[in-house]
């Protein structure tokens, strides 16, 4: 089952990395969160990744393409023209990378992907969001419900302090980060059926929007609820937070490490 990856927007809220680079290119630990992303499906045997890109997609490109000497001990002979790689480290991954347009929506990045993906179920994420969400579990919750779709529900935790004030200013209690409003929310990790497609159309379809509104009201739209660890990096302060994570080895989403 191939994994497609959202990876082709501008991250604006982000624009302290993604002036020079695609935001899945942003690093966590010297790794882009892309890499990160597709360990976590590896770590459940999938590894045929299909990685939809826009916003400088020569940048995403040129990492897998160089990927072998990026993480290799190498040797260079300038005199005999020649290179020698030392303890070659490889993933077992089959990429391929698709220019989508660097303006085009979520629905149409996807809709560009139709004939690469095939007629078979597949997966979907989106580019900078990392978990430890079970897959097997997912596509368990997705092959019983028999719908089109299974998208991964999560409960955020807030992201700032939560206080309650009286009328005349004095704070009765502080909370740093409480948990969200109890709302489930959109957290990616999604399983499809190939008719997705007939839900799709141009590059300025949604997906989030009228595929998914739609596919809700025919009743053909599962959730997997995910209690665990789910992390976007939307800000410079989410970024900091998961390298933090990483480097303290408290990262819940690297199943590979454990």
């Amino acid at each position: 089952m191939k994994v497609v990856i959202l990876a082709g927007g501008l991250g604006t809220r982000l624009s302290e990395e993604t002036n020079l680079i695609p935001k899945p290119m942003v690093e966590i630990g010297g790794r882009p969160i892309l890499w990160h992303i597709m360990k976590i499906y590896s770590y459940w045997g999938f590894n045929e990744f299909v990685v939809l890109t826009g916003y400088k997609s020569h940048v995403i490109k040129e990492y897998f393409i160089n990927y072998y000497t990026r993480y290799s001990d190498i040797t260079v002979d300038m005199k005999n023209n020649s290179v020698e790689l030392h303890n070659n480290r490889t993933e077992p991954w089959k990429v391929t990378m698709l220019y989508t347009g660097k303006d085009t929506m979520t629905g149409g990045r996807l809709f560009a992907a139709k004939e690469f993906i095939g007629k078979e179920r597949f997966m979907l994420t989106y580019g900078d969001g990392v978990s430890d969400v079970n897959i097997k579990e997912l596509m368990k919750s997705h092959e019983e419900s028999k719908k089109n779709v299974t998208l991964t529900a999560i409960q955020p935790k807030g992201r700032f302090g939560a206080l309650d004030i009286k009328n005349d200013g004095s704070i009765t209690s502080f909370k740093e980060k409480p948990d969200g409003d109890g709302a489930w929310i959109n957290g990616g990790f999604f399983i499809m059926e190939h008719n997705i497609f007939n839900y799709l159309s141009n590059n300025n379809s949604i997906l989030e929007k009228e595929p998914m509104e739609t596919l809700a009201l025919e009743g053909q739209l599962n959730s997997y609820k995910h209690n665990g660890f789910w992390r976007s990096m939307d800000t410079l302060k989410d970024k900091n937070d998961l390298t933090e994570m990483w480097t303290n080895g408290t990262c819940p989403w690297a199943l590979w490490l454990k």
